[in-house]
C-alpha cells in the first residue's frame, strides 16, 4: 500500500493513533542491559495497517531495498508495541525478515501512559477489554499487509512474549497460512469469559502450524503443572511437531533485556532455537 493511501485510512474513535514511546513504563526500572539495534540497513518505522474499522499503528522494520523476505508477526508483551518490541523487529530485520508488530490494543488506549506499579489498572482498563476474535483479525490484517509491501507472507511465521506468546498459541489454531509459532512465556490456562473464550490448552488439538514453547521454569505464573497439562494436551492430539522448553534458572520475562528478569545466557539460546525453529518449519 502507497504511503497516500495509509494515509487516507481513518481510526475514528481509536484510543491510541501511534506506538509506545520508549520502553514500556510499567514494567519497572530500566535495566542497563537493554540491547539497542541500529536501523542501518533497514526499513524501519511505523506504519498504518488497514482493519475492518479503520486503521491500527504497527511498527515496521525490513531490510532496506529486498523483497519477497519471510514475514514475521511480532505480537507485543502485555505492555504494548515500545521500544523493545521494535527492538526486536529490528533484530529479524538484520536477519532478513519482514517483521511487524502491530498495536493491538490501539482501540481501547495507551499502554505507555501506565507508570511503575500499574500492571493491574492496565490490565483492568485496556487488556481485559480486547476480543482474542479481533486480535486474530488484526493479525490477519497485518500479515496481509506485509504480502502487499514486499514481503512473502507464504513464509508466515509468528512469535509472541507474555501476552503475546499466549496469542501465538491461538493463531496458530486460526491461520491455515501459518508456517511456524514460536510462543515465549505465554499463559496456557486462565479464567474464560465471552472476549477470551478459549486458551491454548484448548486448542492444542487444532493446531494448524508447529508450535515451539519457550518458558521458564522459575515462572511463578506459568507453573510446572500447565506445562505438563499442555505436552499432554498436544500428545493426546498427535501434534508431535511441537515442542515446549523449559529454561530451569529461568523467570517469566527472561528475554526482555530491558528487565530485571533478564537471563542473557538463557535469552541467547532460546533466540537462537526460535530462529531454528522458523527455518526448520518454512517460515525463513
Amino acid at each position: 500500500m502507497s504511503d497516500h493511501n495509509q494515509k487516507a485510512v481513518t481510526r475514528r474513535g481509536f484510543a491510541a493513533t501511534a506506538l509506545v514511546g520508549g520502553f514500556a513504563l510499567a514494567a519497572g526500572p530500566l535495566n542497563a542491559a537493554a540491547i539497542v539495534t541500529p536501523a542501518d540497513g533497514l526499513d524501519a518505522g511505523e506504519v498504518s495497517i488497514p482493519v475492518k474499522d479503520g486503521a491500527i499503528p504497527a511498527y515496521r522494520a525490513r531490510p532496506e531495498g529486498k523483497r519477497d523476505c519471510p514475514v514475521i508477526l511480532v505480537v507485543q508483551e502485555i505492555f504494548g508495541v515500545h521500544e523493545h518490541i521494535k527492538d526486536v523487529c529490528r533484530r529479524f530485520a538484520k536477519l532478513g525478515y519482514y517483521a511487524i508488530a502491530p498495536s493491538l490494543y490501539a482501540r481501547y488506549g495507551d499502554p505507555g501512559k501506565y507508570g511503575t506499579g500499574r500492571i493491574k489498572d492496565l490490565v483492568a482498563n485496556i487488556v481485559s477489554k480486547v476480543p482474542d476474535a479481533e486480535v486474530m483479525q488484526d493479525l490477519d490484517a497485518a500479515a496481509a499487509f506485509a504480502g502487499g509491501d514486499g514481503g512473502d507472507s507464504k513464509r508466515l511465521g509468528i512469535t509472541g512474549w507474555c501476552w503475546g506468546g499466549r496469542i501465538v498459541w491461538l493463531y496458530a489454531a486460526h491461520a491455515r497460512s501459518l508456517r511456524a509459532g514460536v510462543a515465549w512465556y505465554g499463559p496456557l490456562t486462565g479464567e474464560k469469559n465471552a472476549l477470551r473464550p478459549v486458551h491454548p490448552i484448548d486448542v492444542a488439538g487444532t493446531l494448524k502450524a508447529p508450535v515451539l514453547g519457550l518458558y521458564g521454569g522459575l515462572d511463578h505464573g506459568i507453573t510446572p503443572g500447565d506445562i505438563a497439562a499442555m505436552r499432554k494436551a498436544l500428545a493426546d492430539a498427535g501434534k508431535t511437531d511441537c515442542r515446549i522448553d523449559v529454561f530451569a534458572d529461568a523467570q517469566h520475562g527472561f528475554f526482555a533485556d530491558y528487565r530485571a528478569s533478564y537471563n542473557a545466557a538463557d535469552a541467547e539460546i532460546a533466540w537462537h532455537r526460535c530462529l531454528s525453529w522458523l527455518n526448520e518449519h518454512g517460515a525463513a
